[in-house]
């Protein structure tokens, strides 16, 4: 052989790349009263997954196996911690093949507070629009993918979870119409080294919109929608998946909020559709469809939090925005509205994301209390500015364009007085501004 040290040196690369490992993670899901979620992506050589867990500063701990399929091209997985004690840290690791992966992690279970202590304070951050470059598949020109430090920053945080408010990985035209394409853009982005700090420092939540959805602006009639399904599912461990195997919309809740995770694509028709049809608005036209806005209502009208957030992939409210929004399907918006309102439901704010730029955009409901968007975006993804009608939105009461930004939810204060604040940050964690309301404001006079 004429070069045996450089033979040796490819035969080693080419083991050290077939052996067993984690690909990405760990990575928290919902992390409950009595249970928490671990999830790992791990290469197709790894025949056993498990998950070791012990209550901090004890010898004594559990094993938890995967009993799920594994070895195929994309392998996430998800193990349930259960039988935790309340308000209790844990420490666990990763074992493949019996044997520790060198992945590890904490987790802090919630307290149980109701009936026995006032509301506890809290915090979760938020944001949407994670674009990471792969420049064989991204269109030519300048990256559109900006500084994915942000992800280091957000890792810092003293969080309660983080809600990613849709295009947490962007598709490519290579993705789109290919099964195993929509898989490996999800594997892929989520691998890469600047996430998995960020992945494990708290629970990750998640809705989605277009881009994690499939192609841009897509809705309903997408062909690939049940495998987009199913990568989303395994790519986030939610609380749950919509209902009888259709959409994606679930909730959450920590102290005195609850968070209703919508779905904006399983059931949206065509933004091209008709606004209106005889001069009515077209009842044909929906973005949340006739399941999920029962789901909805229910679920408002059994809420007893003091702030019950709505996040949406796409814009609620903004009047004056050319872009896809609730507003822009009138039956239905119509309907949601009238229905808060005839049902007297308090603390409604929007959450939102999608539009590479955040604000605040405040709507008056003559009588009643006034309606917040909130939109929250990007976290890497293109910036956007303000221009055309929205240059000078009346509706906006903060604004911020042309930067990366994330947002954190602060919630404060005794009950029956409590408060809610949004501070925005930047890729650094500068402050890039803050908006605060009170329970009393979100509420009927």
């Amino acid at each position: 052989m004429k070069y045996p040290f450089l033979s040796v040196l490819l035969f080693i690369s080419l083991l050290a790349v077939a052996q067993p490992r984690v690909i990405s993670g760990p990575m928290l899901g919902p992390v409950e009263l009595r249970d928490a979620r671990i999830w790992v992506e791990v290469s197709p050589e790894v025949k056993t997954v498990a998950v070791r867990f012990s209550k901090a500063g004890e010898k004594n701990s559990r094993l938890v196996a995967y009993d799920g399929i594994l070895g195929r091209d994309f392998n996430p997985v998800c193990i349930t911690a259960g039988g935790l004690e309340t308000g209790s840290t844990y420490e666990y690791e990763v074992l493949i093949n019996g044997k520790s992966s060198g992945k590890t992690g904490t987790f802090t279970t919630k307290e149980l507070w109701q009936w026995r202590k006032p509301v506890p304070d809290f915090s979760f951050l938020t944001g949407s629009c994670s674009y990471f470059n792969e420049p064989v598949f991204d269109r030519p020109g300048t990256p559109y993918g900006k500084d994915s430090s942000v992800f280091l920053t957000m890792a810092k945080e003293k969080a309660a979870f983080m809600l990613w408010l849709g295009d947490a990985w962007y598709t490519r035209e290579t993705d789109y119409y290919s099964e195993w394409g929509l898989w490996y853009r999800a594997s892929r982005d989520r691998s890469l080294p600047v996430l998995q700090p960020f992945l494990k420092a708290m629970p990750q939540l998640a809705i989605w919109d277009d881009h994690d959805y499939g192609p841009n602006d897509i809705g309903k009639h997408y062909i690939l929608k049940e495998a987009s399904r199913k990568v989303f599912s395994s790519y986030f461990c939610n609380p749950s998946a919509g209902e009888n195997g259709q959409g994606i919309y679930t909730m959450t809740s920590w102290g005195d909020a609850d968070i209703f995770m919508t779905d904006n694509r399983w059931w949206r028709s065509a933004d091209r559709m008709k606004d209106s049809v005889n001069g009515r608005p077209n009842p044909a036209k929906k973005m949340l469809g006739d399941q999920q806005m029962e789901w909805l209502k229910n679920a408002l009208l059994y809420s007893n939090a003091t702030f019950k957030i709505i996040a949406m992939g796409s814009q609620a409210l903004n009047p004056v925005s050319p872009y896809d929004k609730w507003a822009d399907f009138p039956a239905e918006y119509q309907e949601f509205m009238d229905f808060i309102a005839a049902n007297n439901i308090t603390g409604v704010l929007f959450l939102t994301g999608d539009r590479h730029h955040s604000e605040i955009i405040r709507v008056e409901r003559p009588g009643r209390y006034p309606l917040y968007d909130i939109t929250v975006s990007p976290l890497t993804s293109g910036i956007h500015s303000f221009g055309g009608p929205e240059k000078n939105n009346p509706y906006r009461i903060f604004g911020l364009d042309e930067k990366q930004n994330y947002a954190r939810f602060d919630f404060s204060g005794e009950r029956g007085k409590r408060k809610l604040t949004v501070q925005f940050l930047g890729v650094k964690g500068e402050d890039l501004g803050k908006w605060s309301v009170s329970e009393k404001e979100l509420k009927n006079p």
